[in-house]
């Protein structure tokens, strides 16, 4: 969907009250009116000792690190965020970041200089290893067709979100400046089309702010992005477009802060935040976006923009967008939050008390059935990562346990709902995982 398409789009969408996820991951209508679900069932032990899934469930192995690619590159490390879009009748292409800074580079794709459309390079040599990788999948075969590099010269692309109109928005966590080794301020937003067969020119969306940049996601009906920040005092933040569909064009960046006065939701110092209890936002206008001094969070909430901590995963249901804080709540073990555009209202949806129930988590995705499926992002001897299912009522549960160790990230679904992919961060590793318990 190319952005004419997408603005006449949008007063059908608004008026016609049906909301669909657009070349997107999921083709779940949200978690508001979920679908029932079956019993997942226990976990079963991996003989590859990969991934331990549900009896009943498989996964296979797609794409890993050192792989070589259809441009000459190899796979790179680190693999991240990433966004699921459907190409032709039966393929999507899957369009995967990786978290590579420069001195990464010995696990990045570019095995020489000779790349010319790079954002930066690291000393005026080599391509800094950051930005994304492309596979093209046939779900019915279950065969990679092609993978390619599609964006260098980045830091850090930690996760990002899918646009309405067929692009990944791949979002660096790394607030770097331009000096000695680089030619470029770093702590941007990029898009990659995801038919991109070859690597973008790398043009930052500016407009969308310079900060410790984690995930995006995008209200289709009206075309603002909603942005989250991977710091333990980071804001949420939106972005509102003068021209829906188009994030070069000039607009307005905006910080979430609360009717009541509070400014703080991580739970740390006292419960400020109940489950369940529907609180009415407002928005506070923001400026000097490009944040030379690293200081847009702190300028914000002395304005009284709202503290979150460590904002990751954010994904886009029917009026609802929900996404993760991995360090907060009073146990500091995560809290999941829900934004609903249409009341301008923020809630509580999940915190966590358990590490063994939910531990740290990250990027998260929305299932075909409606539950919200959370990647665990941990480094503890007290339990290993899982992808970890929550109900409508929010209840959590063991969907996957991962046997490496190393991180879940990059969940996303085919557009069918037949295929949840995910990736093993390092070595990396991306995973298509089939089993009976999307059917609805």
């Amino acid at each position: 969907m190319d952005r004419r398409t997408f603005n006449r789009s949008l007063a059908a969408t608004a008026f016609g009250g049906l909301v669909t996820m657009l070349g997107g991951c999921s083709t779940a209508s949200g978690l508001a009116n979920a679908a029932p679900r079956r019993p997942v069932g226990p976990l079963v032990p991996d003989p590859a000792g990969i991934l331990d899934l549900p009896a009943g469930w498989r996964y296979t192995v797609i794409s890993r690190m050192g792989d070589a690619m259809d441009d000459g590159h190899v796979v790179g490390d680190k693999a991240d965020g990433m966004g699921c879009f459907a190409i032709a009748p039966g393929k999507v292409a899957l369009v995967r970041n990786h978290e590579l800074s420069a001195k990464d580079a010995a696990r990045g794709p570019f095995a020489d200089r000779r790349v010319a459309r790079t954002f930066d390079r690291w000393q005026g040599g080599r391509p800094l290893p950051g930005g994304t990788s492309t596979l093209v999948y046939d779900l019915k075969s279950g065969q990679v067709e092609a993978q390619y590099a599609s964006l260098a010269g980045t830091i850090r692309n930690c996760s990002g979100g899918i646009t309405p109109w067929g692009t990944w928005l791949t979002c660096e966590e790394d607030m770097s400046r331009a000096g000695t080794n680089l030619s470029q301020d770093h702590g941007w937003v990029f898009k990659v089309p995801a038919t991109a067969r070859a690597l973008v020119d790398p043009v930052p969306l500016k407009g969308l702010g310079r900060f410790n940049h984690e995930a995006a996601a995008i209200d289709p009906r009206t075309g603002i992005v909603y942005l989250t920040e991977d710091r333990e005092d980071g804001l949420l933040y939106r972005f509102v477009p003068s021209k829906p569909g188009d994030l070069r064009a000039p607009g307005k960046l905006q910080a979430l802060g609360l009717a009541s006065g509070a400014t703080d939701t991580r739970n740390k110092q006292g419960v400020a935040m109940t489950r369940g209890e529907a609180l009415k936002a407002r928005w506070i206008d923001l400026d000097g976006t490009d944040s030379a001094n690293d200081d847009l969070r702190q300028r914000g909430h002395a304005s009284g923009a709202a503290l979150f901590a460590r904002g990751e995963g954010i994904h886009y249901g029917q009026d609802e967008i929900y996404f993760v804080c991995t360090s907060g709540g009073a146990a500091r073990l995560g809290q999941v939050f829900r934004y609903r555009p249409s009341a301008d209202t923020l809630d509580l949806f999940y915190e966590s008390t358990d590490p063994n129930v939910f531990n740290f988590g990250d990027n998260l995705t929305i299932a075909p059935n409606g539950d919200l499926i959370v990647c665990e992002d941990q480094y503890t001897e007290i339990t290993d990562n899982h992808l970890r299912g929550i109900t409508p009522d929010g209840t959590a549960y063991a969907l996957a346990r991962c046997r490496r160790q190393t991180e879940l990230a990059g969940a996303c679904f085919a557009p069918d709902g037949s295929t949840l992919f995910v990736n093993l961060y390092s070595p990396a590793m991306t995973l298509a995982i089939t089993g009976p318990g999307w059917s609805v």
